[in-house]
């Protein structure tokens, strides 16, 4: 199962949707947790690239056997960087700390010739949460 969207330029109204589209996909496969998660995430993700580039972007979520895989596909070649940010940041710098606190996995590849890059992240989804030590 997957979702794929473009988002056009400095189109923020366009990541609600991007959250619901990703909702429904994972309602009957996923944990709420999970899908609580992938919705954060997929908000910082496409955010970013709407917010640090010129161009839109590329939104692709795939689901198979409940490992969720999400894609952002912007034109910018920078590549981002986790920081923590200060008090006087308010709200700004915190999207791809989530990620890496959050995200099961996550990267960012490269596009060849300057197409920019893809920012990714994977979950764990499953309807029942995996035994940490085994049943009890």
């Amino acid at each position: 199962m997957r979702i794929t969207r473009s988002v056009r330029r400095a189109d923020l109204k366009a990541v609600g949707e991007v959250r619901r589209a990703l909702r429904e996909l994972m309602r009957h496969r996923c944990r709420t947790e999970a899908t609580d998660v992938a919705e954060l995430l997929i908000t910082e993700l496409v955010t970013n690239a709407l917010v640090h580039t010129d161009r839109g972007a590329e939104v692709s979520a795939s689901l198979m056997a409940a490992r969720l895989r999400v894609e952002v596909r912007d034109h910018a070649a920078r590549r981002p960087r986790p920081y923590v940010p200060t008090a006087d940041d308010g709200t700004h710098g915190r999207g791809l700390v989530l990620v890496e606190a959050l995200a099961d996995e996550w990267g960012v590849d490269a596009l060849a010739l300057g197409g920019g890059k893809v920012v990714w992240f994977e979950l764990d989804g499953r309807r029942e949460a995996p035994y940490a030590s085994g049943p009890a």
